[in-house]
């Protein structure tokens, strides 16, 4: 199969093709400094030569969208990430570590009172997890173009924490409606100034944000991930082919690890279309150099034909690989998968978290 041979990503030479894909699993301590049970969770998904993405980490604490998500912005934060990148390292795997501003999806309870920030003011609704609960997103309010230099700061020194930290490298995540991808389409950037109008001034915060990671790790250990046509967090665009072709040609300029891409056909952890073709990574692939790494709804089956048509060169899999620790070795034999359990998703303990067993145990 060639989801089980060889590929580069960056430097990087990996010995299969399924990767661990990012995931909010909100279970980080009090501080947000990443916990033991997720030092064991990513230790378990580990696999020789394989690679995983780690759930979001904030730059900053107002970039905060859920409590319990973990964040990169003190040294606790580095000090407990490097105990993740060492046992994940034991078991010969590589790790890179997403860094996301949750921008406009969040409440004033996890800032101190402030508004979440948003390139324009378009309300919608979602909910977010703060220290009560489950409860409706706070309204948000449009960032100065004068604060933009400091959050694009807060993602450089991010990512030298991140290199601190024992990464292999880092991800930006340019989707599912948070701050980038805000910028990036038309349907959340009203804006009339020097980021906002058209593509290529709505491009410009994620292509700052891009030259910010780069500048600490180099190119070629960062990726990008994109949701074209998402919908998750309200988003939007009136010609998303338009504004995700360019904005992939862009990125071309850097010599990027990868481009990851959300298929449209799932929305969080939900599938829209039940049994629809995978077509934004083939679309991208139109105008992306490098390696592309496909997500969002897929099984066996179908992460050996988009590899095989020369669509993507990865594939990411996240619900499938919660409950199924050692997924790769499972695909490689094509040994029945473990259900994943929904109500685990977001918070809890280690029960449906770390406590579920490989294929020797069964």
């Amino acid at each position: 199969m060639k989801l089980f041979s060889p590929v580069a990503v960056g430097p990087h030479t990996l010995n299969h093709r399924v990767v661990h894909a990012p995931m909010t699993r909100l279970r980080a301590n009090e501080d947000d400094s990443p916990s033991a049970m997720m030092v064991e969770y990513y230790r378990q998904r580990s696999s020789d030569g394989g690679l995983l993405i780690t759930e979001s980490a904030h730059p900053s604490y107002d970039s905060r969208g859920y409590q319990g998500a973990p964040g990169i912005y003190t040294d606790a934060h580095v000090a407990a990430w490097g105990q993740v990148t060492a046992a994940v390292h034991q078991r010969r795997a590589r790790i890179f570590v997403q860094i996301a501003h949750d921008g406009r999806q969040s409440h004033v309870d996890l800032s101190h009172g402030s508004l979440p920030i948003a390139p324009s003011v378009v309300p919608f609704e979602t909910t977010v997890l703060t220290r009560n609960g489950w409860v409706p997103n706070s309204p948000h309010r449009a960032v100065g173009t004068d604060e933009i230099p400091a959050i694009i700061e807060s993602f450089r020194v991010a990512a030298t924490r991140a290199r601190d930290a024992g990464f292999d490298g880092i991800e930006l995540h340019n989707a599912n409606g948070y701050l980038a991808d805000t910028f990036l389409q038309d349907g959340t950037n009203k804006r009339t100034d020097a980021y906002g109008g058209s593509i290529e001034k709505r491009a410009r915060f994620s292509l700052e944000l891009v030259e910010a990671l780069a500048s600490v790790w180099g190119a070629d250990r960062v990726g990008v991930r994109v949701s074209p046509s998402g919908k998750w967090g309200g988003i939007s665009d009136s010609n998303p082919q338009s504004t995700f072709s360019y904005f992939t040609k862009r990125l071309n300029e850097f010599g990027l690890a990868y481009l990851h891409v959300i298929e449209p056909r799932v929305m969080g952890t939900e599938t829209l279309t039940e049994g629809a073709e995978p077509t934004a990574s083939a679309h991208l692939r139109e105008h992306f150099d490098g390696p592309i790494v496909a997500a969002g709804g897929f099984d066996r089956a179908g992460a050996e034909a988009i590899l095989t048509r020369g669509d993507a060169d990865l594939v990411a899999f996240g619900r499938w690989f919660s409950s199924n620790p050692d997924l790769p070795e499972r695909l490689r034999n094509n040994h029945g998968l473990t259900q994943y359990e929904r109500s685990a998703f977001w918070g809890g303990t280690e029960r449906h978290y770390i406590d579920f067993k490989p294929m020797a145990h069964e």
